[in-house]
């Protein structure tokens, strides 16, 4: 058997798996190694058939890998559900952002915008494509691969910037500058839901579903809950 649970996982909800697999860890079960992706690029490792025991990506993702065979279609684990938010520099004056309308003003009037191109940055791209800014604001958007490249820029940046992203991955960068400025207004906010499913040709399946079992107990949703993953 392998001495390890191998996981490939979405971003969005890296602090609250890292704590459950602290807690999974402490209880006696096997080490858990996890490699973070985004989605897509998740739907590519998982299509070259890499030697994985436990997928978690969106919710479908997950019946694309089911109905392609590369996951075991029983036994799949809903981890929970991921706002979008809007992170700035803290030493930066929060804009208005209580509506739609209030937003789409604040994102004109910023000096720059930046997103991702996981799961958050696509919504986020048909959200400002559905607000007839996408191409207004072309010249002064920058994209990254995933939430830690785009919030590095951010932490790095200067002037008015304004981002988007996961919520959870927000959090994670509180006390390195950055601030969360407020979820998405309730009309235009956008949850993706995550879920967990054991690869059907996982090198360690036993482990596979022992871990995948236990994301499902009470002790792991507590802990999901409390790094804000609903």
């Amino acid at each position: 058997m392998s001495a390890d649970i191998h996981v490939l996982s979405a971003g969005a909800i890296e602090p609250g798996l890292i704590a459950v697999a602290d807690a999974f860890r402490s209880q006696g079960g096997q080490d858990v190694r996890i490699t973070w992706a985004t989605t897509p690029v998740i739907r590519k490792r998982i299509a070259s058939g890499e030697a994985a025991d436990v997928v978690i990506a969106t919710h479908e993702a997950i019946d694309d890998f089911t109905q392609d065979g590369k996951v075991a279609g029983k036994g799949r684990v809903q981890i929970g559900r991921v706002g979008i938010g809007i992170v700035m520099r803290r030493t930066l004056r929060e804009p208005d952002i209580s509506s739609a309308g209030a937003l789409k003003y604040a994102v004109l009037d910023a000096d720059s915008v930046v997103f991702n191109r996981a799961s958050s940055g696509l919504y986020v791209e048909r959200m400002l494509g559905d607000m007839g800014i996408l191409e207004r604001i072309q010249s002064k958007t920058s994209r990254y691969g995933n939430g830690p490249a785009m919030m590095e820029h951010l932490i790095n940046g200067k002037g008015k910037e304004i981002g988007f992203g996961a919520i959870t991955e927000i959090l994670m960068f509180r006390d390195k500058g950055l601030k969360l400025a407020g979820p998405l207004p309730d009309e235009i906010q956008h949850y993706t839901d995550y879920v967990a499913a054991t690869i059907t040709a996982s090198p360690n399946p036993g482990g596979a579903k022992q871990f995948t079992r236990y994301l499902a107990t009470p002790a792991a949703k507590a802990l999901f809950a409390a790094h804000g993953i609903e």
